[in-house]
């Protein structure tokens, strides 16, 4: 059911490094995003893939984690992630990309959490560090990168509570928590 797999589809920061994702696997993610809805069909979206050891330890050191774990900076040795999608913009074919790379990643995401991986979409990014490291020109606007693995935490989804506080946590356990709105509290009016 549709609904168990987006629960599912929490943002996971911590993985079985040691869990290999073969390329076949990133293509069959990436053709996921590749089905998905574009604003006028422009399809702008291009993809940078890796599953390698060292080109995935380049991209790390292009990324910010979880800015509301303020004593953690992102997931240790053994715990990284063991493949990357980075989502391109190809500004030869759009100059706004909308929502489409929102679209298509949550859709590799999806994807990812069918398979038994995990992922987490990361905006905070060192966008020309992660250029040069990669390689990728000019005409290609870096989108997101998503982190993939096989997860080694879990993730909950609690109610948000009397403070109204959204930020997530973690408990003593490593749980990670993370508040939602309840339904009631987003729909502003209903015409049935």
């Amino acid at each position: 059911m549709i609904e168990d797999l987006v629960r599912k589809n929490r943002s996971c920061r911590r993985f079985y490094q040691n869990r290999r994702i073969d390329l076949d696997t990133l293509k069959g993610l990436v053709n996921l995003g590749r089905l998905s809805a574009s604003a006028g069909n422009l399809q702008p979206l291009t993809y940078v893939v890796s599953c390698r050891e060292e080109t995935n330890a380049r991209i790390f050191a292009c990324l910010t984690w979880a800015a509301y774990l303020k004593d953690w900076s992102g997931p240790k040795p053994g715990e990284q992630p063991s493949a990357y999608i980075v989502v391109l913009g190809n500004t030869d074919i759009a100059k706004d990309f909308g929502c489409d790379h929102g679209i298509a990643a949550q859709s590799i995401l999806l994807g990812a959490r069918d398979c038994g991986l995990a992922g987490c979409m990361l905006a905070a990014i060192d966008r020309g560090k992660l250029r040069r490291t990669l390689g990728i020109p000019e005409n290609y606007k870096i989108l997101l990168v998503i982190a993939l693995g096989a997860p080694k935490e879990d993730v909950t989804i609690e109610p948000v509570g009397p403070d109204g506080s959204i930020r997530y946590w973690r408990d003593e356990k490593g749980i990670h928590h993370v508040p939602k709105r309840e339904l009631a509290d987003i729909i502003i009016d209903s015409y049935a």
